[in-house]
């Protein structure tokens, strides 16, 4: 795992999905960590990981020569084409993605959608936009209320609910995001109109989907819809900054850099995630099935 992570290190954000799973598998072990880690070339130092689990994950350094690349793809879509389909999705940096969808195409079921062109941010200091001091990480007892906003972001940005046929795999991500301490959020109690009795609920949420010793990167941003357009995102997202870059414990030891990628359509999205202070150091693509 070691030189796995070597790899990955390179470049931390461009990999820190492969490399939050691998380094799970550190700690636990491949069977536990749920998937397992090809490398490239079979003999000799590692030049290209690949992590297959949940999501297939290619980490293929751009500074290695197009051949070699071009042999490390080739090698990791021999593997998934001998496995067959089992992961949700082919996802990281974008020419790794997009070179491996290209050969597994013709052998993999046609994807749901394939998002080419996803702008990869991130931000290593303090952000431009003053922290909303109501978003705040989630604590167990919240997921009967956070689960549902989960849900209703996941259904808007994939397509299908999470939880259709039962669902439990999803919940249970929901409630370990929680108990790691990677679930931000703002509950009101009262509605958009300030309203009174109105129960608990999620205004504005992001969890850290993947956490490396060097990178964080946020996943699942959700306003509620009734509350967009009245500046909720773009605080709500810096307070996701500051309090994972300055809180030990919890999801990481103060990681220094926060990260996300995003649809490079979603023009909203991303001037928010500039206002907030986020650069863009990549791009991403992922082939949802």
């Amino acid at each position: 795992m070691a030189e796995a992570l070597a790899v990955c290190a390179g470049d931390p954000v461009a990999s820190a999905l492969a490399a939050s799973r691998l380094e799970v598998a550190r700690r636990v072990g491949l069977r536990a960590a749920g998937g397992q880690a090809w490398g490239f070339p079979a003999e000799g130092a590692l030049e290209a990981v690949c992590w297959s689990g949940a999501n297939l994950v290619p980490v293929v350094p751009v500074t290695l020569s197009a051949a070699d690349r071009d042999a490390a793809v080739a090698g990791f879509a021999v593997l998934a084409m001998r496995s067959g389909r089992r992961s949700s999705s082919v996802v990281g940096e974008r020419a790794g993605v997009l070179a491996l969808w290209d050969l597994l195409s013709a052998s993999w079921p046609v994807p749901r959608e394939v998002r080419s062109e996803q702008p990869s941010l991130a931000i290593d200091r303090e952000p431009d936009v003053e922290p909303d001091p109501l978003v705040r990480r989630s604590v167990l007892a919240e997921v009967p209320v956070v689960l549902p906003a989960c849900v209703s972001m996941f259904t808007e940005e994939v397509g299908y609910s999470p939880v259709q046929g039962g669902g439990r795999a999803y919940a249970d991500r929901v409630r370990a995001l929680v108990s790691a301490g990677r679930s931000f959020v703002r509950i009101d109690e009262t509605g958009p109109d300030g309203a009174p009795g109105q129960g608990a609920h999620v205004v504005f949420k992001a969890e850290l989907g993947a956490v490396t010793d060097r990178v964080a990167q946020v996943q699942g941003v959700w306003v509620d819809p009734r509350y967009r357009g009245r500046g909720f995102a773009a605080p709500g997202m810096a307070a996701v900054v500051r309090q994972t870059r300055a809180l030990p414990g919890g999801a990481a030891a103060s990681p220094p850099v926060v990260s996300l990628y995003v649809n490079d359509y979603n023009a909203r999205a991303l001037a928010t995630y500039r206002r907030v202070g986020f650069e863009q150091v990549g791009s991403y693509a992922t082939v949802l099935f």
